[in-house]
């Protein structure tokens, strides 16, 4: 269980586990970033039962760890998703997958998204990981800078293929 401060020059923010009462403050982080809301990313009341499926699955999952950064009064500011991956290449090196790092954007630029990434890289032995990955949008060019300053290197290209839903 994570329940960690993290200080910040504008103050402590508390790293904790999300619970699925975050879930409406978390859906909203991902719908006020203009990328995931045009992959279809919304606070629409019809999404919200694909919303909770996917944070039962999540939460139940040892290799994941949704995460949210509050403020000292409980107010979720950020949030990301680490996940554990085991794996034979590197000599059978584990990964820890950082996804879906979203900060408030009234909270942006302030110290909060360099101090979970900075947490989750210290503590990647903990997850039993020899590598921190993450991938980024192409299209996010200031956070690829951002994950340089924190010592990320651009080393692959990827790719994705989206699949039909089967109803």
């Amino acid at each position: 269980m994570v329940d960690v401060t993290l200080t910040l020059p504008a103050g402590a923010v508390l790293l904790r586990r999300a619970l699925s009462q975050d879930l409406s403050a978390i859906v909203g982080l991902l719908a006020d970033d203009s990328i995931s809301a045009s992959r279809g990313d919304a606070d629409r009341p019809e999404d919200r039962v694909a919303y909770e499926r996917a944070f039962a699955a999540i939460d139940a999952d040892p290799a994941q760890q949704l995460l949210v950064a509050t403020s000292l009064l409980g107010e979720v500011l950020a949030t990301m998703q680490l996940t554990v991956i085991p794996g034979l290449a590197r000599v059978g090196s584990t990964r820890l997958q950082i996804e879906a790092v979203r900060v408030r954007s009234d909270q942006r630029s302030r110290g909060l998204g360099g101090a979970m990434i900075r947490w989750a890289v210290q503590n990647a032995p903990a997850f039993g990981a020899q590598l921190v990955q993450l991938t980024s949008d192409a299209a996010r060019v200031d956070a690829h800078r951002f994950y340089e300053r924190l010592g990320f290197t651009a080393s692959h290209v990827g790719f994705k293929h989206a699949v039909p839903t089967v109803s």
